[in-house]
């Protein structure tokens, strides 16, 4: 694996306090009805997103996911300006604002979605494998999904096809405790959802993916194992969101002490304790990282704000239409 040195903490810290602060916005605007439908934010499960891309080589490596889905593609490269403006559903957006909130996509940087239906990336992100496979490439793609998302049909579909064919994909449940409401202790008569890769003799296994050195570390051996052609690997991501599953979630399903003891072990603040352990910046440099941040993250929202509407020719302009097309008279 790549060295974790003293930029990889410096550049954890800024990426993943970004990541917060931009979602944060997100928040503020939705309230006042600026960005509309559902809103999914990752707070609290940054270190995931982190720590993969610590592993990850962006120049052929890919990632698919649920809705819960606005900072991964900015971590892969795309300009966060062009995602905030997708979430506001302007011209500017990466979809030009007809995928919105829970469908944002960065072809040009190897992020495809953005998915609506739970679980439907799961098989979606074997294929894209499969894809690499075919063509000879060594790609891996990453293919997250919810802990709710793991009890669909098509993750056993999935884990055969991709065991069988030894597909470069790292299958990651992004276990948050709660899926869209409702505890792991009343969905499953077990809680480690890892151990369902267990009846495919998938390699699995639990991550503290509080800590994105852990998940570096596990992500990295994964993806290792698909290069060398051997096939998947199933890792659950044991994190928690600090918010409700949307904004609409009125989070009666836990208390408020509950959410302040995971705060405690926050991904942000554990890498910025190590900063300062090691004397990796000075307190006015740790200052001038939380500016940069909160200024990035305005000129995102002014570029959303003052980004045009599409016009209305552009839903007819989007539809394939193929005169010549050879199956219907």
């Amino acid at each position: 694996m790549k060295k974790i040195t003293k930029q990889t903490y410096l550049d954890w810290y800024r990426d993943m306090l970004f990541w917060r602060k931009f979602e944060d916005k997100l928040a503020s605007v939705y309230i006042q009805q600026k960005v509309r439908g559902f809103l999914h934010l990752y707070n609290g499960q940054e270190a995931i997103l982190a720590g993969a891309l610590h592993a990850m080589d962006l120049s052929k490596d890919k990632m698919i996911t649920a809705y819960r889905n606005h900072v991964q593609p900015i971590g892969m490269g795309e300009d966060p300006k062009r995602v905030m403006a997708e979430l506001y559903g302007k011209v500017t957006g990466t979809s030009k604002g007809m995928g919105g909130s829970m469908h944002i996509f960065s072809k040009e940087f190897g992020f495809y979605g953005g998915h609506g239906i739970v679980g439907g990336q799961i098989p979606l992100g074997a294929g894209i494998a499969f894809a690499d496979k075919y063509k000879g490439s060594d790609g891996v793609t990453l293919t997250c999904f919810g802990d709710g998302a793991a009890r669909q049909g098509s993750l056993h579909e999935a884990f055969n096809m991709a065991m069988l064919w030894k597909l470069p994909v790292i299958f990651i449940v992004e276990n948050n405790g709660y899926a869209m409401g409702t505890s792991v202790e009343r969905t499953s008569n077990h809680t480690d959802i890892w151990k369902l890769g267990l009846g495919y003799e998938m390699p699995c296994g639990p991550v503290d993916a509080m800590n994105p050195i852990k998940v570096a570390e596990a992500v990295d051996e994964a993806i290792q194992r698909a290069r060398r052609g051997d096939g998947p690997t199933f890792l659950e991501m044991k994190t928690y969101r600090y918010r409700g599953h949307s904004m609409s979630d009125a989070q009666h399903y836990r208390t408020k002490d509950e959410i302040q003891e995971y705060k405690k072990i926050d991904p942000i603040t554990q890498v910025l304790d190590i900063i300062k352990e090691q004397n990796y910046a000075t307190e006015e440099e740790i200052a001038a990282i939380d500016k940069d941040v909160k200024d990035r993250v305005n000129e995102c929202e002014k570029f959303a704000e003052e980004s045009p509407y599409p016009e209305t020719q552009q839903m007819y302009d989007m539809v394939y239409e193929q005169e010549d097309y050879p199956f219907i008279s």
